[in-house]
């Protein structure tokens, strides 16, 4: 067997995936040869406090250091691993080393959905590597997928359990039957949710990896200010109980597709009948589905987040640059994507899942599917149950329906003074 000049690296942060990185080099060190020709070398590592312990040791022959010109300045560290997070100093790391002629790989999903595009230019400018499978979905290798699994067909959508601690949260108030508040307390007692949850339970996380998604999938740019948001922090387990009657669970997607008129994309809380392997994704997993023109339908189910599944993604990048594999960043020959042609959101079509609190009054289920028809909107089935005095649950699904029309006709009931209370609407996903 061929043996090449080891690869050198250098890592800036040294927390979960950090340590996970290093572990998993450690545990893969005689595997990588076999793989690879080469073996791979951590030589130094980038942090704030050099005296702070560490979940797992410093590699041996590394060294810790709090200069950032330790890590750009060294000709013989080929790669640099980017793990510190945030989109200010990660941003000028991983430009510096791409300007200094070196490959980077990051975890870093909100940079590169947010500013990627020229660190995207600047990787094909000098021919360099840019790994970020690490980015989405820890353990999934969602991005080796996209990029060259599924290279050969026309993706038609993707749909994706993308956020690993809302998931847990709506799995524990799905089987427990617990307030939302109490759910993410446990979520962060368990280490699955920050102190400060936002990013995770307001949707946004799931959001910059959606973007990622969709640069992979159609080779496109779609702007993450514009994308459509809604998280979890309002769910009711009242909506929840009721879509289990159904036989429906509700899950926060990222979801894509490609219509006549453009790309449709958005992060919200959906309905999944039963039947869907989405649906049965329980806990702190992540799970995708990808829709392609030849491969038809393609179910990826793994560890989203953690020291190890997503220190195994960054080392998933470091041996394809072990390999001198031709860098591929996007998966396109173009490496600046196309600005994407955005389907009208208000024009999306889905079916939708309705509870509204209205009077405990005779007529009112004919007012409210009149209001409903006004809009072209078929209702499939009915829930009524008693609930408060004179006020009533009204809990129903819809056939397919613009979203235009449902805001339309959420006005009509408010114009009608039919709604005792803010209306719970949220979308269901129809089988294609």
């Amino acid at each position: 067997m061929e043996h090449k000049k080891e690869l050198v690296l250098g890592l800036a942060g040294y927390g979960v995936v950090g340590t996970g990185l290093a572990r998993a080099l450690e545990e893969a060190h005689q595997l990588i040869p076999e793989r690879t020709g080469r073996s791979l070398r951590i030589k130094t590592i980038l942090v704030r406090d050099v005296s702070r312990p560490r979940e797992w040791p410093v590699p041996e022959g590394a060294r810790l250091t709090t200069s950032l010109e330790d890590l750009l300045g060294d000709p013989e560290i080929d790669v640099v691993v980017e793990l510190i997070g945030g989109t200010t100093t990660a941003r000028d790391i991983l430009r510096r080393a791409l300007e200094a002629g070196k490959h980077v790989v990051t975890a870093n999903k909100a940079l590169l959905a947010e500013n990627g595009e020229d660190l995207f230019r600047l990787a094909a400018a000098g021919n360099l590597h840019l790994g970020f499978e690490a980015s989405v979905a820890g353990g999934i290798p969602i991005v080796h997928t996209l990029r060259n699994g599924l290279a050969a067909n026309r993706i038609l959508s993707l749909s994706g359990i993308l956020n690993g601690t809302c998931n847990y949260i709506l799995s524990e108030m799905t089987h427990k039957g617990i307030a939302f508040n109490q759910a993410l307390s446990e979520a962060q007692q368990l280490g699955f949710a920050e102190a400060d949850p936002t990013l995770d339970v307001g949707g946004f996380d799931a959001a910059h990896k959606l973007v990622l998604l969709i640069r992979l999938a159609w080779g496109v740019e779609y702007p993450y200010t514009r994308l459509p948001v809604q998280g979890i922090d309002t769910m009711d387990p009242v909506d929840i109980a009721f879509a289990r009657e159904l036989g429906y669970r509700i899950k926060l997607l990222g979801h894509a597709r490609m219509t006549d008129n453009g790309l449709e994309a958005g992060v919200f809380p959906t309905l999944l009948h039963e039947s869907f392997l989405l649906s049965s994704v329980d806990g702190a997993f992540n799970a995708i589905r990808v829709k392609g023109s030849a491969s038809r339908s393609v179910f990826l189910h793994g560890r989203g987040a953690g020291a190890t599944p997503t220190g195994s993604a960054v080392l998933s990048d470091l041996l394809d640059i072990a390999r001198d594999a031709k860098p591929n960043n996007t998966g396109f020959l173009r490496q600046t994507p196309f600005p994407a042609t955005i389907h009208n959101p208000d024009e999306a079509v889905d079916p939708y899942y309705f509870r509204l609190q209205v009077p405990d009054n005779p007529g009112v289920l004919r007012d409210v599917a009149g209001a409903m028809a006004e809009n072209g909107i078929s209702i499939a089935h009915a829930i009524q149950k008693g609930q408060a005095p004179d006020i009533v649950p009204l809990v129903f699904m819809t056939h397919k329906a613009t979203a235009l029309a449902v805001k339309n006709a959420l006005a009509r009931l408010e114009e009608l003074g039919l709604l005792r209370a803010a209306p719970v609407c949220y979308r269901v996903l129809a089988p294609e």
